[in-house]
């Protein structure tokens, strides 16, 4: 008995001391900012996980562009391609009941990335706090901010903080303004001042962030994706809230497809690698459709694959579709953006650049001494303001 009992004892002091000795390891392991990880000399290269704002050579860009070609010399038949976009649906509700929420992470970096994201609440807030570890003898006019890819505030856009103060029956009578001012019908969210919509859900890795960030303020999320399976996931979360939340089954690809929200009403449209799922015939007609149910002075956020990102070289011959497009082994499927291919997609749709960034990176597998090259788009795109009130505020 008391050999058992001496033994167990020196089973938890050891736990222990493990448990101690990685704990301060990990405090004394300094953490790099996000967007600060710059790699300057290739011996470091294994010290993290990524590195940021990676320059490729002409021989890298040239090695890309030739194993892209290489895998899509060898064509999915015309004859079987078709199925991918009538059975999109299925294909993704598929992926959702093998997966259910196990796939993704939480995008707990949107904020950074995105802070227009935020109600002005939540955004004085955050501004408030910066300010109070200010130097006091900083002068309080000052409008400046901090870069937030180290977690301090960023975003002064003057312009989208006075629309949000207009309300949306001013907008409808700038736009109209020969008309007399109709009737909305009643809608979820119809009472908020500030209004996402968060196209391609899925699970909800980026809904239930937002809607941890947006109790207690006058501000509502909607959120669709056209598989049923994400969705009633979404609404099965211990998270989801109604009262600032709406989740409903929608494919942004149907042309007669309704809202239920009236067009000019939403503040921010976030898709985050949805678009590329969408044949690239089809896209355009989604961003213009979008496009109308923001505010003027709303603003669409996106975040995709890049080309030639270390997933498109990966695909093997007889994967890719069209130039560009591939189809995985699951029946989804992906499309890689340029730059110029963003910004003539929003700007075709009405919208003026805020952002349109290549955002490459170098991830590591520092167990298995891998490195990969990383390319995804980031953009933010916003609907000009009404002329009429943009003349009348601007004295």
């Amino acid at each position: 008995m008391h050999k058992q009992w001496s033994c167990s004892v020196v089973k938890q002091a050891s736990a222990f001391i493990r448990f101690y000795m990685r704990l301060k390891s990990t405090k004394a392991r300094p953490t790099a900012p996000l967007g600060s990880r710059i790699l300057t000399n290739p011996d470091d290269i294994f010290k993290h996980n990524m590195w940021d704002h990676v320059q490729w050579t002409k021989e890298d860009q040239e090695a890309a562009r030739q194993k892209a070609e290489e895998n899509s010399s060898i064509r999915l038949p015309l004859t079987e391609q078709g199925k991918f976009s009538t059975d999109a649906c299925q294909y993704w509700d598929q992926f959702y009941e093998a997966h259910q929420d196990k796939f993704f992470k939480d995008r707990r970096w949107l904020f950074l990335e995105f802070p227009e994201l935020l109600p002005s609440s939540a955004e004085e807030k955050r501004t408030n706090a910066c300010r109070s570890h200010q130097v006091a003898a900083e002068p309080a006019s000052s409008s400046s901010r901090t870069n937030g890819e180290t977690g301090h505030c960023q975003h002064n856009d003057p312009i989208q903080r006075r629309q949000k103060q207009i309300p949306f029956y001013l907008q409808e009578a700038a736009a109209e303004p020969n008309k007399t001012i109709r009737q909305i019908s009643p809608f979820p969210g119809q009472h908020a001042s500030f209004r996402i919509l968060e196209v391609g859900c899925g699970v909800g890795n980026s809904v239930f962030p937002i809607v941890n960030t947006i109790k207690n303020t006058d501000s509502f999320l909607y959120c669709c994706d056209f598989s049923p399976r994400a969705i009633q996931l979404v609404k099965d979360h211990p998270d989801y809230d109604d009262s600032v939340c709406r989740a409903f089954v929608h494919d942004i690809c149907e042309e007669v497809g309704s809202f239920p929200f009236p067009p000019q009403s939403l503040d921010v449209i976030l898709a985050v690698f949805v678009l590329s799922s969408i044949h690239p015939q089809r896209v355009q007609r989604v961003v213009n459709q979008l496009s109308t149910y923001l505010k003027h002075g709303g603003v669409f956020l996106f975040r995709d694959y890049g080309r030639y990102d270390l997933s498109q070289l990966r695909f093997k011959k007889g994967r890719c579709l069209s130039d560009n497009f591939y189809t995985r082994g699951d029946g989804t499927c992906v499309y890689f953006f340029t730059k110029e291919e963003v910004h003539d997609l929003f700007s075709k749709a009405g919208l003026e650049e805020i952002q349109n960034l290549e955002d490459k990176r170098l991830q590591v597998n520092r167990g298995k001494k891998v490195s990969m090259r990383r390319v995804w788009m980031q953009s933010k795109y916003r609907k000009p303001p009404v002329p009429f009130l943009q003349n009348s505020q601007g004295g």
